[in-house]
């Protein structure tokens, strides 16, 4: 059993690495968005830019997978956002972990809306202003064994690593 489990992980990561980065990464945003709509949860700016980067995934992986011939270009790509999606979770993971005192010295980043921020603020300022964090940002409303940022630091690793892997198609 153990050993046809290994085999069939293996065809798949060697033969549809493309299309289950595509599917791992869309059932990661929708689980997030029937969090939110289930549990009532209101997601924070750093929260929703962590949602685009995994759709950003999504779409290269499913890209990547329709232009088979631009091998390495998908996964260096992929490798570039999921360091990305790191920066942002490693940040929220921060600040949820600093102390209440902290806490209520931090600057109001995550105030608004990350959609108003980019309308006010243009798009870098605003994903600058959401990436400074906030109070809202370092509340840990949700957890199952690690919270959500906790969760998305550890898929982004994975798809850091495997990307990296199949570069030098390990």
């Amino acid at each position: 059993m153990f050993k046809l489990l290994k085999n069939s992980t293996i065809s798949v990561y060697q033969n549809y690495f493309e299309i289950a980065s595509c599917l791992g990464a869309t059932i990661i945003i929708l689980l997030a968005i029937l969090m939110d709509n289930i549990l009532g949860l209101q997601a924070c700016p750093m929260c929703i830019m962590t949602r685009y980067v995994f759709g950003i995934i999504a779409l290269i992986s499913f890209f990547g997978f329709i232009a088979k011939k631009f091998f390495l270009i998908d996964k260096f790509l992929i490798v570039l956002a999921s360091m990305a999606g790191l920066a942002v979770t490693g940040k929220q993971i921060y600040l949820q972990n600093l102390s209440q005192e902290e806490i209520s010295n931090l600057p109001m980043g995550c105030g608004m809306p990350l959609e108003t921020q980019i309308e006010y603020f243009g798009f870098f300022g605003g994903i600058a202003n959401a990436y400074k964090g906030g109070p809202t940002c370092a509340e840990v409303n949700w957890s199952f064994i690690f919270n959500f940022a906790e969760w998305g630091f550890i898929f982004f690793l994975v798809f850091l690593i495997s990307s990296i892997l199949k570069i030098f198609r390990v």
